[in-house]
């Protein structure tokens, strides 16, 4: 049997197919809107471009900007729906046959591939303006119920400090990942990296030969 989300709907099934014609106009507009900005910062550097900048090569207001993102940040780091409904069908499976670090390093695995289209663009942004990493907290906080409820699911006592303990850790490891990548390098490094730190972080730091 196939399984169903919490609506009712199969999680794999793509956003717009369940949307009407009216949704569908406005997620076309926010994807056309952040793919525009995207391009253009990937151009010209984040603080070089505004969202007035943004606006008009999109073909909208700045008003319509900022019916669709609060931010120019917003426009940065916002998931689309359709990499949320993903993120949520990745924690379908509890992965009940591996133990749970295992399990978590696969989800985070599955993040960042998720993510693999903007994660090189942010990070640059990041090194040119630190100040971004602020605004970047947002989507890290947009993660942490899901992945939290995941974790109490595959963990025996479903333990609150257990539970909070295993998440800032994977956290701890996702950012120093992150912090550690050279974005000109190749994503797959990128995923060794994560992967070489949430195991030292599972083993209390020993080294992966140990």
């Amino acid at each position: 049997m196939t399984r169903t989300g919490k609506a009712g709907r199969d999680p794999r099934c793509p956003v717009s197919a369940v949307m009407g014609l009216r949704e569908r106009k406005k997620l076309d507009a926010w994807r056309t809107i952040r793919s525009t900005a995207l391009r253009l910062i990937s151009e010209r550097g984040f603080d070089a471009v505004s969202a007035d900048d943004i606006a008009a090569e999109a073909g909208v207001s700045r008003t319509t900007f900022f019916t669709y993102f609060p931010s120019k940040e917003a426009v940065v780091f916002d998931l689309d729906p359709s990499e949320l409904q993903q993120w949520r069908a990745l924690l379908e499976d509890p992965r009940d046959d591996l133990p749970l670090w295992d399990a978590l390093t696969e989800v985070a695995l599955g993040l960042a591939r998720l993510l693999a289209e903007r994660l090189p663009l942010q990070k640059r942004l990041f090194e040119q303006s630190p100040e971004l990493c602020q605004s970047s907290r947002a989507t890290c906080d947009s993660f942490e119920p899901d992945l939290k409820e995941w974790i109490s699911r595959r963990s025996s006592d479903g333990d609150e400090l257990r539970t909070a303990l295993v998440f800032n850790t994977a956290l701890a490891a996702f950012t120093t990942a992150i912090e550690a990548w050279d974005p000109d390098d190749s994503f797959d490094h990128f995923l060794e990296i994560i992967g070489d730190c949430l195991r030292w972080a599972g083993a209390g730091l020993a080294s992966p030969a140990s």
